[in-house]
């Protein structure tokens, strides 16, 4: 409701083709203010994932398990409503694997959990096709992966974190992730594991119209003057929803006066 407002502006949406034309991906969202980062784009168009070596990353592990955790897309940076990719890539030595959902009672799947302050938020993660392994000594059918495997948690920054209407409450933000996992090979099980890696991220502000409203935040200001476009906008929206304007000022004045007192407190 508190963005009814904006209703009817349009989302994003995006087709990656192949040499030949035909569609290998898509993505569109739900909201104008939720966008896939370039990376991500040529990750589809390769079809598989290039880790920037310049982004922030943290290891586990030892030569027969390793685990690298790292965020894929703006050099590792946060901004308000691109997605970034949280990758945790389990590198498994000969004959080890991994499970997937779902195990049999005393046996533990692959999961990444990725938690971090609000307005951090996460997508269902996306996971790789598993293969199948049938264990004829418990006659029970596992799914697996093993090799190199990636599961991606994809995130964003909502206005809660960061917005293009405010100086961004904090320089940096810290992400933790929780691995849990069991590494087995067709004869024995190791013991299931848990590691909890934290990653420093850098926010970061965003490109945002000459607009009274998004001027003097601190974000990367263009010289496009958009006010005859956002009057033009703004009236269309009162008539349609007489409310909606209130409403949508006063959240984001609420969120505008808890960023400037957690500023004054931090001087």
């Amino acid at each position: 409701q508190d963005d009814l407002f904006l209703f009817g502006i349009p989302f994003p949406g995006v087709y990656v083709t192949d040499e030949e034309g035909l569609v290998v991906a898509k993505f569109f969202h739900d909201t104008y203010k939720k966008r896939d980062s370039a990376e991500t784009l040529i990750d589809a168009a390769l079809g598989r994932i290039e880790l920037d070596s310049s982004a922030p990353k943290e290891e586990v592990g030892d030569e027969d398990i390793k685990i690298t955790v790292a965020v894929q897309g703006g050099r590792g940076s946060v901004r308000q409503g691109v997605i970034r990719k949280l990758v945790t890539r389990f590198e498994l030595g000969e004959n080890l694997h991994i499970y997937g959902e779902p195990v049999p009672q005393g046996m533990v799947a692959t999961k990444v959990t990725v938690s971090g302050p609000p307005g951090l938020t996460t997508l269902p993660p996306e996971l790789p096709e598993t293969k199948t392994l049938f264990l004829d000594a418990m006659n029970v059918q596992l799914q697996v992966w093993s090799g190199t495997v990636d599961i991606v948690v994809p995130f964003y920054a909502t206005a809660e974190l960061a917005s293009e209407c405010r100086p961004l409450n904090e320089k940096t933000v810290d992400i933790e992730v929780e691995v849990s996992y069991q590494a087995c090979t067709e004869n024995e099980c190791l013991l299931p594991r848990r590691e909890t890696l934290t990653l420093t991220l850098d926010m970061d502000v965003v490109d945002v119209p000459r607009l009274s409203v998004h001027q003097g935040h601190g974000q990367r200001e263009g010289s496009f003057d958009s006010m005859p476009a956002m009057r033009r906008l703004l009236w269309r929206k009162i008539r349609e929803h007489p409310l909606g304007l209130p409403r949508f000022l006063w959240s984001n004045l609420k969120l505008h006066w808890a960023a400037r007192k957690r500023l004054k407190n931090e001087i």
